[in-house]
């Protein structure tokens, strides 16, 4: 079995060692090199080709994002960046998916065997679902010019967009939300997140895009013109007042090894509006979550879209509600707000 080749790109000798120690335990993983800084890292991906590099944000000489804009740029390849689980390095993590980096792990804050454990398990599976994605280069000063802030006649929509998103997810979610009118139709959103990084998240998306963007709160009204993405480390689900609807935070248990998840908010929405009340939409991400959800929204009369495999970073939840039944269609990612418009006015 061929495995797959990591560099280890962190100015802390600890880090690297403790990184090495991870990789050599397991059968599918190789470390073919160590670099404490980027101008070293450079040369050493010159020389042994590897397949992913773990990525510190906070270097000397040159720091990580600066690195990898020129990486992407010049020689795009599969990035994992470890970062510190903190609200103020959320800005700069969000910065690297941006980017093109294909996701990030959080250094470990607790000194546990299980903390470390969990860590290790989670670092492993992020390396190999890297070595299989889709990278690109992204051109971020382009994705950085004013959009055209549009707005529609019509504003008599017949259905809530929901959409579920994993890795990838965040640089999609926003493709999506480019496309959209300031007036959409009210969106609501889980991406598998860590607690700390989703206000960042919706901050970040809220000052690029014309339509509201904001983190799910308890008791928040759906409404045209507003996003609400879910709160890490909470699952988001609804209830009704009315003719109304107001977002419901969930601290119960992970589904599908997720908190928040996909599953919980599409069968807390077939619950309370029904599948005639919905547009379900799967993005890029590795797993299954939400398949089964909307599989059943789809039989409820869900009109539902997952993003193909052409434009998926990872075709794996996409994939999974496909194979289900789940999908109506399958729309490259491009093609996604277009379709919503239009699905959101049909009876």
């Amino acid at each position: 079995m061929k495995k797959i080749k990591v560099l280890i790109v962190d100015d802390s000798a600890l880090i690297r060692k403790m990184l090495t120690e991870i990789f050599s335990k397991t059968s599918d993983v190789e470390v073919v090199g160590v670099a404490s800084d980027p101008l070293i890292a450079r040369d050493k991906i010159k020389q042994l080709n590897p397949d992913v590099l773990t990525l510190d944000i906070e270097m000397p000489r040159m720091d990580g994002l600066h690195f990898l804009s020129n990486l992407m740029r010049l020689r795009p390849m599969p990035v994992v960046m470890v970062s510190t689980l903190t609200a103020k390095g959320a800005p700069e993590t969000l910065e690297a998916l941006e980017m093109g980096a294909v996701d990030y792990i959080c250094k470990p804050v607790a000194k546990t065997e299980e903390a470390f454990l969990s860590f290790s398990h989670h670092l492993c599976e992020k390396v190999r679902i890297a070595s299989c994605a889709r990278v690109q280069f992204t051109d971020v000063k382009a994705r950085s010019t004013p959009r055209v802030v549009t707005r529609e006649k019509d504003e008599n929509y017949r259905r809530i967009i929901a959409i579920g998103s994993s890795t990838g997810g965040t640089e999609a979610i926003a493709e999506v939300l480019a496309g959209l009118p300031v007036n959409c139709p009210p969106v609501v959103i889980t991406q598998h997140i860590p607690e700390v990084f989703s206000a960042s998240l919706a901050k970040r998306l809220n000052n690029r895009f014309p339509v509201e963007v904001v983190e799910a709160r308890d008791n928040m009204k759906v409404e045209n013109g507003r996003v609400i993405i879910a709160q890490g480390g909470k699952h988001l689900q609804f209830r009704r007042k009315g003719h109304e609807l107001f977002t419901v935070i969930d601290d119960g248990p992970k589904q599908n090894r997720h908190k928040p998840s996909v599953e919980i908010m599409f069968n807390s929405l077939l619950q309370v509006c029904g599948g005639k009340g919905i547009v379900a939409v799967m993005l890029t991400g590795m797993g299954a979550d939400g398949a089964v959800a909307m599989k059943r929204l789809h039989d409820d009369g869900a009109l539902t879209m997952a993003q193909d495999e052409a434009s998926c970073v990872v075709w794996g939840m996409p994939k999974a509600a496909y194979e289900i039944g789940a999908v109506d269609t399958l729309v490259p990612l491009q093609k996604i707000a277009s379709n919503i418009m239009k699905y959101a006015r049909e009876a």
